[in-house]
């Protein structure tokens, strides 16, 4: 199935989104799962404030939330990608705008593959696979 990418009320739009789609098919293949009906949702400040409070608890802006919906070895859900966040956090890190939306994106997905980053351990971990499958795409 194929990915799906949708833009919530921002000006946003991501370039080579078919090569950003069959990226993201082969990292989920790649951890020996099988991509299924996922979406990425680009979503203003606002907007991710209030998924943030509503269903994490957390009264401050973030640059992705994870819906994991995956079933067996289908990997499904919904990211919603807080593009306002990640401008500052590219900015912040000295990186591109497009290395930073692949990172949140990547990252987003290995949250659906068990991935976590609540320790240090783990999130050396994610950071580990994330820096991984974005040298996969350029």
């Amino acid at each position: 199935m194929e990915p799906k990418i949708y833009y919530n009320n921002v000006k946003f739009r991501l370039k080579k989104t078919g090569e950003i789609k069959n990226w993201i098919k082969k990292v989920i293949r790649s951890e020996g799962k099988e991509p299924g009906d996922l979406s990425f949702i680009f979503a203003d400040e606002e907007n991710m404030l209030k998924m943030n409070i509503k269903y994490l608890g957390h009264d401050y802006n973030t640059d992705v939330i994870t819906f994991d919906y995956s079933k067996d070895d289908f990997i499904e859900g919904e990211i919603y990608i807080g593009i306002d966040t990640i401008r500052k956090n590219a900015k912040k890190y000295k990186v591109t705008l497009r290395n930073e939306v692949k990172r949140v994106m990547v990252h987003g997905v290995l949250h659906m593959l068990g991935y976590e980053d609540k320790n240090e351990e783990q999130r050396k971990l994610m950071k580990e696979r994330e820096d991984y499958h974005i040298g996969e795409i350029k």
